[in-house]
């Protein structure tokens, strides 16, 4: 897969900018708060119409514009795509695809991107949120109607938690607890089963990966875990529907009285565990750098099995927060694809890679 050019109007900081890329590297160079980073979450949105940064499309609009767009042609499954992406404040976007109109979810899987970014690189010792929107936007790109289930569950999740927050000053607002709690359920039992099936995928492929990065002195292993009454979360949907639910009615009671969301998806997580004992406990911050390196490595490798070529990779100022060892581990696993790679400097990684270099500076790019 590949992106060869793309225009922006009114994205972020773009005025009006344009790049072509190289179907090797490209080498992003700039100072901090040029627009690198946002020339990357340009290049995600044509994934799936979604940002890796923000649920709200108000936010890519620059700050001076009422819309922002766009445009580029990229190369998927086998065909060449042009893609426009339009957002107006106040109004739904609009996708087009080689001139179609398209939903979000109609757009992804022709298209696919995996990002490592700096947060990445903490990840393993993150909260579970963390860990769950590294889950969420790789599935949202491999199963299409993924990222409309989870739109689905976080309105349900805000509705029920404004019944939760506001029932005592409103106590007809309790008529409609229950039916929220049931639908949340519903959601949640094909989140789970989404989670634990990717999850599972991820261990296969990162644990050969990290033993690599490791010199096979570390076992890296995974266990998804959602709410304490699903007993398997690979089951069938009813299963879990049933188990969830149960969780649901025994903590009814606590949920009122917290004014909290107790039971649901949104309360998943992914241990990772490094020779047996938690990493986000036990690491050290150089076991922490590779086992989340190592996970970003097994998303593309996860990509490209399913989509049969590899994705575009993005690596968003991350060299330079690693040393010497794992920059090489990095590089010369990248080849076999497109890669775009940001930095403050660009003499030394250009000449590592042999790739283009794009130079980013107030928002325009030559």
């Amino acid at each position: 897969m590949e992106i060869r050019r793309i225009a922006l109007n009114g994205f972020r900081n773009y005025d009006m900018a344009s790049a072509e890329f190289s179907p090797g590297t490209n080498v992003i160079s700039g100072e901090n708060a040029q627009g690198k980073t946002n020339l990357l979450e340009a290049v995600y949105l044509l994934t799936g119409g979604r940002s890796f940064r923000t649920r709200f499309d108000r936010e890519l609009i620059g700050f001076d514009y009422s819309e922002a767009t766009v445009l580029a042609d990229v190369y998927g499954q086998g065909r060449d795509q042009t893609v426009h992406i339009r957002m107006k404040r106040g109004q739904r976007k609009q996708i087009l695809q080689n001139g179609v109109k398209k939903t979000a979810t109609e757009l992804a899987g022709s298209f696919a991107a995996v990002l490592f970014c700096p947060d990445d690189l903490s990840i393993i010792r993150s909260g579970a949120a963390e860990r769950r929107k590294m889950m969420d936007l790789a599935i949202a790109q491999l199963r299409p109607n993924y990222g409309q289930l989870l739109s689905e569950y976080h309105r349900l999740q805000e509705q029920k938690a404004s019944i939760l927050r506001d029932w005592h000053e409103k106590p007809a607002l309790l008529d409609m607890l229950d039916d929220y709690s049931n639908q949340m359920c519903r959601v949640s039992a094909k989140l789970i089963r989404y989670r634990a099936a990717y999850a599972k995928r991820l261990e296969a492929a990162a644990t050969p990966i990290h033993s690599d990065f490791a010199g096979g002195r570390e076992q890296l292993s995974m266990e998804y875990q959602t709410v304490s009454t699903v007993t398997n979360p690979l089951a069938s949907e009813k299963e879990i529907y049933y188990e969830i639910c149960e969780h649901q009615e025994a903590h009814r009671r606590a949920e009122l009285e917290s004014g909290q969301c107790l039971t649901g998806a949104h309360k998943d997580d992914l241990l990772i565990y490094l020779n047996g004992q938690s990493a986000r406990a036990f690491a050290s911050q150089g076991q922490t750098r590779t086992a989340a390196l190592s996970l970003k490595l097994a998303e593309r490798e996860i990509f490209t099995d399913e989509f049969g070529e590899p994705p575009v990779l993005m690596l968003d100022d991350v060299l330079s927060e690693l040393d010497a060892k794992r920059q090489e581990f990095v590089l010369n696993r990248i080849g076999g694809g497109q890669t775009l790679i940001t930095c403050c400097e660009d003499e030394h990684i250009a000449e590592r890679t042999g790739g283009k270099v794009l130079t980013v500076r107030n928002g325009m790019i030559r």
